[in-house]
């Protein structure tokens, strides 16, 4: 008997080992997905002054990665389903790693921005993977258990970010300023490389006849570029035919993507999911609210730095209270208030960001850019505490109407709408804070703040349409 045991015990254990280093290396790309998407927020000021790319670079850096990873998350996905997840793992990973060391040694602001949506788009390809190799692989215990790590990694990621940012920037590793954040990637992304080679499980599953719509993402991805290219050109160098004819031509080719998706026999969003009113109803809420989030967020850090002149260090610590606000909302929001309260809580998580975003108003009103990181502090943290239970509850709540088979198309689309809407909004407020700038900084602050106020109050009777409560288990 023992020995008919022994081994089915020994190949458990690795079995079990296994699983745990796949979860390993789905974190870790993750993270650094996250890293990568908030060390700008801090990073931008430094590098737009060294590589004398001004407010247009500014404006680009964070945007570029949003949108190449928002309009390529849903074909990264299908891909993956087509080709294999191991394979586009792999590829997504190495195009990571290559992209950011790109990003590390560019000379000028222009291939700094390409490297940039390079990386957004690598990881379109990487991100997908990691959720479906762990469905396959993994037994409902481990998934269970898996799912528990994802907020506190993702939690710590994206506070780690900017405060890495700040100290890298302040410690000026080697003489080299705020390269390191993005070289460091290469490190993680070749130990990331070897483990997915050597522990990710074979593609024997693939479905070669999935369909990609190529037509559909192409149309998404001009109307975007469009949009987010005239809206930067215009806010920067004046609202020419230039800025003006990009905006146009997003606008109608985001008309043809929209006339796509209801043609289309394999569409990118299923849909019927745009007849449910409890999705297109949280799907409109979200593009008001991710994008005045993102938006005030990366402002904020522009403000800590530019108007009351801390450094990049300091401006990283000064964003810590509203960082740890927004995880101990999401945690908690996750942890059975989304289950208990549904769209209330959404109501809630936007009345706490009004709270916040009019205390921190009336500071800057008050004392302008006399004001101290201490004294913000609690005020940001409501921020934080707002934006995380809106954050964290508006996907949740919007699948409540969808059904079971739409679950997988209506998450991935709202994935990609968080993306896509968070690149312009960050370009959008960002482009209103210069505007403003030309009467100083604490006013630049005061009407962000109130263009922020609006947007959020206007968006709170469209909550009212959202499903009642969030999906049962």
């Amino acid at each position: 008997m023992t020995t008919l045991t022994e081994p089915t015990t020994v190949t458990t254990h690795r079995s079990s080992r296994r699983m745990w280093a796949i979860l390993g290396l789905v974190l870790l790309a993750d993270a650094l997905d996250v890293i990568d998407a908030t060390v700008t927020n801090i990073a931008a000021p430094t590098i737009a002054g060294e590589l004398n790319g001004g407010q247009s670079l500014v404006k680009w850096l964070g945007p570029a990665y949003m949108l190449a990873m928002g309009v390529l998350l849903l074909v990264g996905g299908r891909l993956g389903d087509k080709f294999g997840q191991r394979r586009l793992f792999l590829v997504g990973m190495g195009g990571f790693t290559l992209a950011s060391a790109v990003a590390g040694f560019s000379p000028d602001p222009t291939l700094l921005i390409a490297a940039r949506v390079a990386q957004g788009a690598f990881g379109a390809l990487l991100i997908p993977q990691g959720m479906a190799i762990m469905t396959k692989a993994f037994s409902r215990d481990m998934l269970g258990k898996a799912f528990g790590l994802f907020g506190p990694v993702l939690g710590l990621s994206s506070v780690g970010g900017p405060v890495l940012a700040g100290f890298i920037i302040s410690a000026d590793l080697f003489g080299l300023s705020w390269r390191p954040i993005f070289l460091a990637n290469i490190v993680l992304g070749i130990v990331g490389l070897f483990l997915a080679a050597k522990i990710l499980p074979r593609d024997d599953d693939t479905d070669r006849s999935t369909v990609v719509d190529g037509w559909g993402s192409g149309l998404l991805a001009v109307a975007m570029i469009g949009l987010l290219y005239g809206l930067i050109e215009g806010s920067t160098n004046g609202w020419s035919a230039v800025p003006v004819g990009s905006i146009t031509v997003g606008l109608l080719f985001f008309a043809a993507f929209a006339y796509r998706q209801r043609t289309a026999t394999h569409p990118l969003i299923t849909p019927s999911l745009l007849k449910n009113r409890g999705f297109t109803s949280g799907m409109l809420v979200g593009l008001a609210v991710f994008p005045a989030g993102t938006g005030l967020i990366f402002v904020l850090s522009l403000f800590l730095q530019e108007g009351l002149h801390a450094s990049a260090r300091d401006a990283s610590l000064g964003l810590v209270p509203l960082t740890l606000g927004l995880i101990a909302a999401g945690f908690a929001a996750m942890g059975g208030l989304v289950a208990k309260l549904g769209r209330r809580l959404v109501f809630v998580g936007l009345t706490v960001v009004l709270a916040g975003c009019g205390w921190v108003l009336a500071l800057v009103d008050h004392a302008g850019t006399n004001l101290g990181l201490w004294a913000l502090a609690p005020a940001l943290f409501v921020i934080g505490v707002g934006i995380g239970l809106s954050f964290a509850t508006i996907p949740t709540v919007a699948l409540g109407d969808a059904k079971a088979d739409e679950a997988g198309s209506a998450s991935g689309s709202l994935s990609s709408i968080q993306q896509l809407a968070s690149a312009i909004g960050s370009a959008a407020v960002t482009s209103i804070f210069f505007q403003a700038a030309t009467s100083g900084l604490a006013h630049a602050m005061e009407v962000t703040l109130i263009v922020v106020l609006a947007v959020t109050a206007l968006s709170l009777p469209v909550v009212g349409l959202m499903p009642r409560t969030a999906p049962s288990e």
